[in-house]
């Protein structure tokens, strides 16, 4: 689950935002204080950051230091203020008074354009975890040194959720994720397709594991 820090000093604004943003399955922090939100931004994790207009500074600490998305939302529409923005690190403006869907729709655009880019940089790396490694240059599983066959989509979950050890997914992130929110099927192939990775990386301490009523997590 996606987690977004929204820093808006005005609390009926921001809780506006989250409630839409919790409605869309994300997990949404709201900071009122400039310098208290600076501060959990950079000693905490996040995937998309809120800032409001005035919040340049934060956007330029922040930016030296992590690679997440950074949307302004703003009152105000003078170029210059874009201009700056931009150049501190901005990605995107988002222009008070706006309509909730759009901005569900934004952060997941950035979303997925950052998770596009990082798995771009990370796609050439394999994964050793325990005896288990994955490659994904040559598409390939072995466990203990032998190979496992695997479909693509198998392939693709596998690396996936490994490549985010320790967190926790449901099946309709995993769904979006891997197929994408436009293909035939429902989120119940991911519960298929979890078991039968289950049946071919087995191991004493078991790889992928079930979190009831969150979804499932791969283990170090």
């Amino acid at each position: 689950m996606e987690k977004i820090l929204i820093i808006e000093d005005e609390l009926s604004i921001a809780e506006l935002q989250r409630d839409y943003l919790e409605l869309n399955g994300f997990e949404v922090v709201i900071e009122t204080d400039g310098y208290r939100g600076l501060q959990v931004a950079l000693h905490e994790t996040f995937d998309l950051m809120l800032p409001q207009m005035d919040g340049f500074e934060i956007c330029r600490q922040v930016r030296e230091v992590k690679d997440i998305s950074i949307l302004f939302v703003t009152a105000k529409r003078e170029e210059i203020d874009k201009i700056r923005g931009l150049g501190l690190g901005a990605d995107d403006f988002i222009t008070k008074p706006f309509s909730p869907n759009e901005l569900v729709a934004r952060v997941r655009a950035h979303l997925s354009r950052y998770a596009r880019l990082s798995h771009k940089e990370q796609r050439d790396k394999s994964i050793t975890i325990r005896e288990l490694t994955i490659n994904p240059v040559s598409h390939r599983v072995k466990l203990g040194g032998k190979e496992v066959i695997l479909t693509n989509k198998e392939f693709d979950l596998l690396y996936f959720l490994a490549s985010h050890p320790n967190q926790v997914f449901n099946k309709d992130h995993l769904f979006e994720k891997i197929w994408g929110m436009d293909s035939n099927g429902d989120v119940a192939t991911v519960v298929v397709h979890i078991r039968k990775l289950r049946e071919k990386i087995q191991s004493a301490t078991p790889f992928i594991e079930t979190i009831w009523g969150a979804g499932y997590r791969f283990n170090l």
